[in-house]
């Protein structure tokens, strides 16, 4: 299917590259050349991806993916970022990017990352259109149509992937995961070497949902393993 794509990417000859080979796949594409039109676009319009250059003139490729995800709708974003820039790559995936491609790239592997996003975001839509969970844990209730999150009734702001990651958790309740099986499925492919970003997601929600995050009850570690989502089997409502 035909998808709305947008490209924030400021080097014309990488951003006419990437817009040719998205149109042969018969995408709409909008290229933005700067960050304050990059982060006008992308809160404007309704898009299917977002291709996002970390390094730009005006607002960086951070700060616009922090502002994105402030946003309830979600959109799938792919950075760019040059091979030395690490702990971009790693903010950038703790505040919400989907994956990231290295400059200078080959077209091949950012067509194939491409298409694996807009995979799963389908997938992930499909999923959430057919079944409309409502997933309830204790005092924590979680609704996957809505992405609405509450711990004794009152609503817990998430990002996009500390939502996808406690849903994840709520799904498999008492299954102990390893750091690389939570990226592989809640991150995706390609974050060999950043398990550092599950710990902080982690972190993060036990500061949002636990009663003591200190001493946390849900998400518990499984010391030289990984985590576990600690509670009774899951209450599925249909909505």
């Amino acid at each position: 299917m035909r998808k709305r794509i947008l490209v924030i990417e400021d080097e014309r000859d990488i951003a006419d590259l990437i817009r040719l080979h998205l149109e042969d796949l018969n995408h709409a594409v909008t290229v933005a050349r700067d960050g304050n039109t990059g982060l006008r676009e992308g809160s404007a319009g309704s898009w299917d991806l977002i291709i996002l250059d970390l390094r730009l003139p005006g607002i960086d490729g951070l700060e616009i993916c922090r502002r994105l995800r402030q946003r309830s709708e979600y959109v799938p974003i792919l950075m760019l970022t040059s091979k030395s820039s690490e702990l971009d790559r790693v903010v950038g995936l703790e505040i919400g990017a989907d994956d990231y491609v290295i400059k200078p790239f080959s077209v091949l592997e950012l067509m194939a990352r491409v298409k694996a996003i807009l995979r799963r975001a389908a997938l992930s839509k499909k999923q959430q259109e057919k079944a409309q969970l409502e997933l309830q844990l204790g005092d924590l209730t979680m609704n996957s149509a809505t992405r609405c999150t509450t711990v004794h009734g009152k609503y817990v702001e998430l990002t996009a992937k500390e939502f996808d990651l406690l849903f994840h958790f709520a799904n498999n309740p008492n299954r102990v995961f390893r750091r690389a099986e939570l990226l592989d499925s809640v991150w995706g492919y390609g974050h060999d070497g950043y398990e550092h970003t599950v710990n902080s997601h982690i972190n993060r929600l036990r500061a949002k949902i636990e009663n003591d995050p200190a001493h946390p009850e849900l998400i518990v570690t499984v010391w030289g393993v990984g985590y576990k989502m600690n509670t009774a089997p899951v209450a599925e409502i249909h909505a």
